[in-house]
């Protein structure tokens, strides 16, 4: 139908002769289904087509396309129209069905409109489609639909400035967002929290996306950030730092103090403080003075003098007379003294002066006052007594009682243990000094082997495994000194993965034995190494409970096995890796290592870890620089490599989301050709690959069994999330000998091919001839480049014919180390030297010198909280230690760190494999 469309809308015929034109075209095509929609029943020959879907605006997101829909009752044929030119038939996905109210034949047509397609048209605004509808009455056609290619740039127009305001002070900030399609939406975030005006009034944003903050508080000082979004992607810009100050404001006076001088003439002072309010963030201080001095007189004090005696009263009837005085000669003032002395005098009268009186009544009550105090002492000695009496008997209950409990604290008289019998273990004799344990008390193993009691393994079947008896786990040596032995782990790969195949937890996992380790460990730890892929599981001691024997696997993913759901702008940055069975019961963190391809740099990246559960659905479970010291993993990235810790096992992937167009991952270039040309043509196969070495080795192996050779050394691209294809093209050859068959001038490797990371061997094959067959020499420029990116421009200069196969193994990681260690083989830090730095640098130390100082020397401070976290933080530092320097570890410069730090056990790292 296109075909004949084409001609007839350039032609220009009417839209009557078109609809004679479809019904005689589709009576002549031999399927059913066009001799169908050529006429419609009698019932509806006269109905115009109507349209009930029509194609609506669409933005292309990257380079995703966008569906176009068309529905339309009744019509013979519905076609698209995209800036005036048909879209071909074969490119539109017809559906038929009946309304089943009106009974009318419904037709819904739908096109893909890619981003190729509209960067096409040159010289155009927009992209516009419509579709028209065909039916035996006539045409209908329906609003365009406008297609554009969403972007945000990068870079804001005006960003906000900081500023420093004063409190209730009105602020503005500006900001113009960046260039996009559709406009970006704008949002301001305080501290990286999103303001919202309706439920704060004090913030207002104005139509051109500006900042307002009506009266500046104390509580609005912090970072503000303009957030320009759409659906292409979000951007931040420079943060403003809003310091709100506050001037200083005096208080009220306080009162006048007293007079400083307790007599006459003196000063006194009140004052005030530049609180009302406190100057804050910088604010200016208050002027003038904050204490005000005044002059006063205090009245002197007066002390208090007695005037003279009165004269002696009459003789009353209790045979005595009395005379008085006042304080009035002065009377006492201003806080003099009173006066001293007494102001009442009495004194017995004579035998003449003193009245009689009958001397009965005198005896009487004499005699009453002596039987009263006679009682009185009498009731008194009889509560004396009782008070005894009841403290002596509660005081005799009580020893009864102590009596009773001590005996039931009596020695049992224990006989003494038998052989084979256990028996207290006896104390260490004390020390001398607080490290001189360090370089003189031999180590001591048998308490630790003694402590374990029965069977390392429960099981019979001991054939190829790692055992273990009941036995010591040390020998003595001819010195009398002890050595722990060292078991290297040389399992049969087959033999383990099929014992493994009937057992639940492994039969999800792939046969590959190159790219998989495994290996039995007890308590004393151990390591799992896939060689030549960078990654490794470092088991520390005592991270398996003791008395137990875990069978481990360490095994690398394939990633077109695996559905590792990426949204948006996610990325996979290194292998997928597996460590198990899971499930397994562990008393501290292992470390799984492995490569990433990031640029390295935080701040362009949301970097997440994924962890595939039990249904295989794929879970966050960290977010890099947002990890928390109580959840079961933790996360050290380094330039190359990602180390995470792990509390449990399982299915692991590292998934970064870039946050603008500055992230960019590494890619490795790497050469290959024919090892033999016997013909004309000869081939380059150049990869873009992750920079990890475990697809590198992939890779190599690859090529190895195709026979080829590596001609150039690999190469190192930055691939940034710009949404542009990367090219590659060759140049400079010399026309007189070789000729390139390519019909274009370069190649692409589509950007989401690359950035998805789910494809490992993207190459591009260049396909040279020669002129002649005694042509051998090959010199030209490889350049390979991201389009309006940066690039690189490789010369190529070699013999074609000439075998260097010999520079494969120069660039394969040739890791010849056993694949499995267990025991102290595994480790580098001999295990009671470990245990010795461990209960030194624990214990907080008041200057520093601790585990602390063991980091920052490390350079590991950024981990601190974690470290704290542990109950052993040294421990944890030197498992990250192992894991950073086991091939290339100097453990003369831990012992020079131990040295800076100050503490002795710098020593002990000399001390020979038999003490250890």
């Amino acid at each position: 139908m296109p075909a004949l469309l084409g001609p007839v809308s350039r032609c220009g015929f009417s839209a009557a002769l078109l609809v004679l034109w479809t019904v005689f075209a589709g009576f002549s095509r031999a399927g059913a289904e066009h001799a169908a929609t050529a006429t419609l029943p009698a019932a509806f020959s006269d109905l115009l087509p109507h349209f009930q879907v029509e194609p609506e605006d669409e933005y292309i997101v990257k380079n995703k396309p966008v569906t176009l829909t068309c529905r339309s009752t009744p019509a013979t044929q519905i076609y698209f129209k995209c800036n005036g030119e048909w879209v071909h038939q074969d490119d539109h996905l017809i559906e038929r069905t009946v309304d089943p109210a009106t009974a009318l034949p419904i037709m819904q047509v739908t096109i893909d409109i890619t981003r190729q397609q509209v960067e096409k048209i040159f010289g155009l605004d927009q992209y516009w489609c419509q579709c028209v509808a065909w039916s035996t009455t006539g045409t209908q056609k329906s609003q365009k639909a406008y297609i554009r290619i969403a972007y945000l740039r990068k870079n804001f127009e005006e960003e906000p400035q900081g500023k420093e305001v004063a409190l209730d002070q009105e602020v503005l900030l500006r900001c113009h967002p960046p260039e996009g399609v559709p406009q970006p939406e704008v949002e301001w975030q305080r501290n990286e929290d999103i303001l919202n005006p309706e439920s704060d009034p004090n913030f207002f944003v104005t139509a051109d996306h500006n900042l307002i903050i009506r009266k500046a508080r104390m509580a609005d000082t912090g970072n503000y950030t303009c957030v320009a979004k759409n659906i292409v992607a979000r951007r931040k810009s420079t943060s403003a730092a809003v310091l709100v100050y506050v001037n200083g404001g005096w208080s009220t006076w306080t009162t006048w103090s007293s007079c400083s001088a307790v007599c006459g003439r003196g000063w006194q002072k009140r004052s005030r403080s530049c609180t009302n309010p406190t100057p804050l963030n910088g604010g200016s201080s208050c002027e003038g003075q904050n204490i005000q001095k005044s002059v006063c007189v205090a009245t002197c004090p007066v002390d208090g003098g007695w005037s003279e005696w009165s004269k002696w009263s009459a003789c009353g009837a209790d045979c005595s007379m009395w005379r008085t005085r006042e304080c009035t000669q002065p009377s006492p003032g201003t806080g003099g003294k009173d006066c001293q002395g007494l102001d009442l005098q009495s004194l017995n009268c004579t035998s003449e002066q003193c009245p009689q009186t009958v001397s009965g009544a005198e005896d009487v009550a004499l005699y009453v006052g002596v039987v009263a105090v006679a009682l009185c002492l009498t009731l008194l000695l009889i509560v004396v007594v009782l008070v005894y009496r009841r403290k002596k008997e509660g005081l005799d209950a009580d020893v009864a009682d102590s009596s009773i409990l001590t005996t039931g604290f009596q020695p049992m008289g224990i006989k003494p243990s038998k052989p084979g019998v256990w028996a207290p273990r006896p104390r260490r004799p004390p020390l001398h000094s607080k490290n001189s344990h360090l370089l003189t008390i031999q180590p001591d193993l048998t308490t630790t082997t003694t402590s374990y009691q029965g069977t390392l393994r429960s099981r019979h079947d001991t054939t190829g495994k790692f055992s273990m008896t009941n036995g010591t786990l040390l020998d003595p040596l001819p010195n009398g000194s002890h050595t722990l032995h060292n078991g290297k782990l040389n399992p049969d790969p087959p033999e383990f993965v099929s014992r493994l195949s009937t057992q639940s937890y492994f039969k999800t996992l792939p046969r590959d034995v190159a790219n998989a380790s495994y290996g039995t460990f007890n308590f004393l730890g151990g390591r799992l190494t896939i060689p030549n892929t960078g990654i490794s599981l470092l088991i520390p001691p005592e991270a398996i409970p003791r008395g137990k024997i875990y069978e481990i696997y360490l095994t690398v993913q394939r990633k077109e096995d695996l559905r590792l759901p990426l949204a948006g702008c996610q990325t996979l940055l290194g292998p997928v890796v597996s460590c198990g069975p899971p499930g397994v019961v562990l008393s501290r963190p292992v470390i799984l290592s492995m490569d990433h391809c990031s640029d390295g740099c935080l701040d362009n990246w949301a970097l997440r870890l994924k962890k595939q559960n039990y249904e295989g659905v794929w879970e966050d479970v960290l977010l890099m620089g947002e990890e928390l010291v109580s959840e079961p993993y933790y996360c050290q990235l380094e330039a190359e490599t990602c180390r995470l810790f792990s509390e449990q096992l399982g299915t692991f992937a590292l998934v970064g989301e870039s946050l603008h167009m500055g992230a960019a991952k590494r890619l490795r270039l790497v050469l290959f050709s024919d090892a033999y040309c016997s013909t004309l043509e000869y081939n380059i196969r150049v990869y873009c690959m992750d920079d990890t070495q475990e697809v590198f080795k992939e890779v190599m192996q690859m090529e190895r069994q195709l026979g080829g050779r590596l001609i150039d050394e690999p190469h190192i691209l930055l691939f940034k999330d710009s949404y542009h294809n990367l090219r590659l093209s060759i140049h400079d050859m010399p026309q007189a000998h070789w000729r390139s068959k390519l019909l274009a001038g370069y190649q692409e490797i589509p950007f989401y091919h690359i950035w998805n990371g789910s494809q490992r061997y993207l190459h591009c094959t260049f396909t040279l001839e020669r002129l002649s067959l005694s042509t051998c020499e090959l010199t030209c420029q490889l350049c390979v480049w991201q389009v309006e990116g940066e690039g690189q421009s490789f010369s190529l200069d070699f013999n074609i014919a000439k075998d260097t196969r010999a520079i494969d193994a120069e660039f394969m990681l040739m890791d010849s180390s056993a694949s499995a260690l267990a025991g102290p083989s595994a480790f580098q830090i001999p295990y009671l030297i470990r245990q010795k730095i461990c209960s030194s640098l624990d214990a907080p130390c008041p200057n520093g010198a601790d585990w602390r100082m063991l980091a920052q020397r490390l350079k590991l401070e950024r981990h601190m909280s974690f470290f704290a976290s542990k109950a052993s933080p040294t421990s944890v530092i030197l498992d990250l230690w192992e894991a950073q320097h086991f091939h290339s570890g100097n453990i003369n410069q831990l012992a020079a760190v131990m040295a800076d730090i100050g503490k002795q056990e710098a020593m002990i790292f000399l001390v020979s494999d038999g003490e250890c």
